[in-house]
């Protein structure tokens, strides 16, 4: 069974916790976290550009000039796209970006992502994570306690909290999530992942299954 470094508010470090055969014992395969990771990323865009093609834009509906005995090329339309303020040739139009990604598969790349960063050691758990008031020096404290003041890193809350958010707002390269409501191209560059028990009891309901 996993194990994770536990840590207090203050950043020290209390003992070890058991992790999740279920949620960080499984290791899928790099193709299966791709393929999430583009249909999120995708599932941001909305896909409502448009640019009008020589049959929307206005004007030109009749011939220029006539076709024969003018010395010059023939044409049928002012708004043609070789034109100025012509039609657009192949521009995008509105279209769905969202590829088609299972429940399975999708839930199989989180369990990935979360296993490869529990061996690496970058998952740290904290029993309770909450400070007296909102100071970023709070925030700045506890990382510095557990060494990882300089690192890019991902913070997991099982609740909202504005003190903690707030406290860790400031800090650059700190990104503060509710579990499960997170994104994986948001921790897959995370060097480090701090959660509390109750945000990885959360991620084993909903991901576990």
């Amino acid at each position: 069974m996993p194990k994770a470094n536990l840590y207090n508010a203050q950043g020290q470090a209390i003992g070890e916790v058991e992790l999740s055969d279920r949620l960080f014992g499984v290791m899928g395969k790099a193709g299966t976290v791709h393929r999430a990771v583009v249909a999120q990323l995708a599932h941001l865009r909305q896909g409502t550009h448009d640019t009008k093609g020589r049959a929307e834009v206005r004007g030109g509906g009749r011939k220029p000039w006539r076709q024969k005995h003018t010395g010059r090329a023939r044409q049928g339309s002012i708004r043609a796209p070789h034109w100025r303020k012509g039609g657009t040739v192949h521009g995008p139009t509105p279209r769905d970006y969202n590829p088609i990604v299972n429940k399975k598969e999708r839930r199989l790349a989180f369990r990935t992502v979360l296993a490869d960063k529990a061996e690496n050691g970058a998952l740290l758990v904290v029993n309770e994570l909450n400070f007296p008031e909102i100071k970023t020096k709070h925030a700045a404290t506890m990382l510095k306690a557990m060494g990882i003041e300089n690192e890019r890193v991902l913070v997991l809350l099982h609740e909202p909290n504005e003190v903690v958010y707030k406290s860790f707002r400031n800090l650059p390269n700190v990104l503060v999530r509710i579990a499960p409501a997170f994104a994986l191209h948001e921790i897959i560059p995370a060097r480090r992942v701090i959660a509390t028990q109750q945000a990885l009891a959360k991620m084993e309901e909903v991901w576990a299954q």
